[in-house]
């Protein structure tokens, strides 16, 4: 019955909790350090499509997401979670892979990333990365996580760079391949000059 109710919930989930994010500019990426084995205690049948539901209570049923994630899940308004819950091909399997991107609700910033596997019917845990700001997408198979670097005196809202991360999963776990580094440098926009004077 739980497993019903987990599957029933994914798909509300990932239209839920539009705060505004941009997307990867919003959250950032994950370190190497940051990925999990793959023995995370299975969760939630795979024989049908999850729904956003569903993710909300795979990140809860995790024995491998941090406490402090757990609590900080909780609906934003009314039943939607914040979420972003995105399906794909990232570990070769024969069911779509779930991407659950963990946000805060009032300013959409990324507080965790996980990645879940069917194993033999079941999701199970194999990436996560809960160094925020982080978010987490796939993009042609791989698993591409950002995370915002700020410098001392950064607002929240205006970090100094990103680092991108490229992971690909190898031997049955994923392993970084790439590593870029962005700064964004001063964007601070010129007043305009002042009209001349008309005698």
């Amino acid at each position: 019955m739980a497993a019903t109710a987990v599957l029933a919930a994914l798909g509300l989930l990932v239209s839920a909790c539009a705060t505004g994010g941009t997307g990867t500019r919003d959250e950032g990426p994950a370190h190497a350090d940051a990925v999990a084995d793959a023995t995370a205690t299975p969760s939630a049948p795979a024989s049908t499509t999850p729904t956003p539901e569903d993710a909300v209570l795979l990140v809860k049923g995790d024995p491998d997401v941090s406490p402090a994630v757990k609590r900080g899940l909780q609906p934003c308004v009314a039943d939607e979670y914040p979420v972003d819950v995105s399906y794909g091909d990232l570990t070769g399997g024969t069911v779509d892979d779930i991407l659950v991107n963990v946000l805060t609700c009032g300013d959409a910033v990324g507080v965790g990333s996980y990645v879940y596997r069917d194993e033999g019917g079941t999701y199970e845990n194999v990436f996560r990365t809960e160094e925020p700001p982080v978010y987490a997408e796939i993009d042609r198979g791989d698993l591409i996580v950002t995370k915002q670097v700020y410098e001392g005196g950064d607002p929240v809202s205006n970090p100094s760079g990103e680092n991108v991360i490229t992971y690909r999963w190898t031997a049955g776990e994923f392993a970084e391949k790439y590593r870029t580094h962005n700064d964004y440098g001063d964007t601070t926009v010129n007043e305009p000059a002042p009209a001349p004077e008309v005698d």
